[in-house]
């Protein structure tokens, strides 16, 4: 199978050929600096190329152009991303699809255990029932290991969530990490994001259980040591038993891993710290985000984040030149997958994962196939015109009413599930009215007692039986993924036969429990939709 351009005519074909050379040249002095000396930051990740991994397969360079399809057009079809966001090249063997609430609930416990140097998990929330304790439980274990080792300096955790959803109720996730604060406080960070949204009388006059609406952190990234998980799930117990969601395990992927604890530390930094006595503060020198100034705050946070970006982008690509110089000596190929980070904080003027999925649906042309999946179908305006208007197939999977996360929510709430059946209907008719149910087509997943937030896609291209690329972490394609929240997924692309293989037998054991939308779907009794339910659905589609 054919290995990727290298990444020096990647940079050659990004830039300039002054700043190509700057480039060049940096990384020639910085190989030359190395065996003089160890103390530089991009130096220090050297020995992550050095690794020890299987005996790379010899594989030959690609031809294709950029629209080439087929396995050779593989990298050259998405090098474009190469020029937004950072971009790792890892093994494909290294990264695992976990398949199951349980794999991904015993993934995260045994990996807490065995953690030496950092345990760093973003979610929305943490729940308080048992299994949230016995993870609790797991980083204390951890901790207490680490200072009857000697090593109480070496293991931090830091747990980055939402403030609205963590300090709802009296029995929250803040006092569920209090003991570890109050224990453990200099291995031990818990930061609690604050949107900047939810301020002045609105602050006052929303209730506790929909404050959440107007903005939220819902990225879940879970990291130990080298080795991340990225999801939509929350830490949860039913993300841990009965609600299907999808998880990728990289393992030792350590510059992906360091990305992502850069990126969760930004966050934390202009978020508010829980303090053992559980008030909360912001750390010296940081806008408050709803009692400071809304464009300040905003200012600060979009600099200390995107500066996580920029460098990392530009770390890599000092990395990969030299990396790719090795190779082009020596004719061999250790990464056949890149890994390419998107972060959406439309809040904070951040719109990176936006540009890029807008970008590859429009990109997607005739004889290509999106499987695309939301347990809240609710797409923006923009994705629905690129679906609606480009040549490639899809496949849409959605839940049905019985499988939504509100199904049989009391009040309010309550009325969510129909709201999703009226936008569901308006999409097939849009679709039907276009002429496109040939091209597009819904499904909804069915799974009794369980419910569905699984998300992300799958993109085959022309000639291929299986995905070379999928899009996985926390964004719905929505409205409050686009406009409200803070929100993080990774892109991965990959020429590696077995992951592939992965990616579609995770997608078809998902589409196996769905059946296809027709007129007839929406004439059964339990789709009826009252109302008033229609009549506030376009305030429903902006905040849930």
């Amino acid at each position: 199978m054919a290995a990727p351009m290298t990444w020096r005519r990647l940079v050659h074909s990004v830039y300039s050929p002054a700043i190509a050379g700057v480039f060049s040249r940096i990384s020639d002095r910085l190989c030359r600096a190395q065996d003089r000396r160890r103390g530089s930051a991009v130096l220090l990740l050297a020995p992550l190329l050095a690794e020890t991994e299987p005996a790379p397969r010899r594989v030959s360079r690609p031809t294709g152009s950029a629209g080439a399809q087929g396995s050779d057009g593989t990298c050259t079809h998405f090098q474009w991303m190469a020029e937004q966001v950072p971009a790792f090249r890892v093994p494909g063997a290294h990264i695992k699809i976990l398949t199951s609430p349980d794999q991904f609930y015993q993934a995260m416990k045994a990996r807490i255990r065995t953690a030496r140097r950092r345990v760093v998990m973003a979610s929305l929330y943490l729940g308080t029932g048992q299994l949230e304790q016995e993870l609790v439980d797991c980083m204390e274990e951890a901790l207490q290991h680490s200072k009857e080792d000697g090593r109480s300096a070496d293991l931090k955790v830091s747990i980055l969530l939402d403030y609205t959803r963590g300090s709802r109720g009296q029995v929250n996730s803040r006092t569920m990490l209090l003991p570890l604060l109050q224990r453990f406080g200099p291995q031990m960070r818990v930061s609690l994001y604050h949107t900047p949204d939810l301020r002045g009388l609105l602050r006052l006059l929303v209730p506790d259980r929909f404050n959440e609406t107007i903005g939220v952190q819902h990225i879940k990234v879970y990291l130990f040591d080298d080795s991340v998980i990225i999801s939509g799930a929350n830490l949860s117990d039913w993300y841990f038993t009965n609600r299907q969601d999808r998880y990728m395990l990289l393992e030792n992927c350590r510059e992906v891993a360091d990305f992502f604890s850069d990126l969760v530390e930004a966050v934390g930094d202009v978020s508010l710290q829980l303090q053992p006595d559980d008030s909360v503060s912001m750390l010296e020198g940081m806008v408050h985000p709803y009692k400071g100034n809304r464009q300040a705050f905003s200012a600060v946070a979009r600099k200390r984040i995107m500066e996580v970006v920029s460098a990392a982008r530009t770390r890599q690509q000092l990395l990969q030149h030299r990396s790719e110089e090795e190779e082009e000596e020596e004719g061999t190929s250790e990464g056949d997958t890149w890994v390419f980070p998107l972060v959406q904080m439309k809040p904070l003027g951040i719109q990176v994962d936006e540009q890029v999925t807008r970008r590859l649906l429009t990109d997607a042309g005739p004889d290509s196939t999106v499987y695309l999946t939301s347990g809240y179908f609710n797409l923006t305006r923009a994705y629905m015109a690129v679906v609606l208007g480009t040549g490639a197939s899809y496949r849409i999977l959605t839940a049905s009413p019985e499988v939504n996360g509100f199904f049989g929510a009391k009040g309010v709430a309550g009325a969510i599930p129909a709201a999703y059946i009226h936008i569901a209907r308006q999409f097939y008719n849009r679709v039907c009215q276009l002429g496109q149910q040939d091209r597009v087509h819904l499904h909804e997943y069915h799974r009794p007692q369980w419910t569905f937030h699984a998300k992300g896609l799958w993109y085959y291209l022309r000639g291929q039986d299986r995905p070379c690329l999928t899009l996985i972490g926390s964004p719905n394609f929505g409205y409050r993924s686009v406009h409200r929240d803070l929100e993080a997924q990774i892109a991965i692309v990959t020429e590696n036969e077995a992951l592939q293989g992965q990616l579609q037998e995770e997608q078809e054991m998902l589409y196996r429990r769905s059946s296809e939308v027709s007129d007839s779907t929406f004439e059964q009794p339990d789709r009826y939709v009252k109302l008033w339910v229609k009549l506030v659905t376009p305030l429903i589609k902006n905040f849930f």
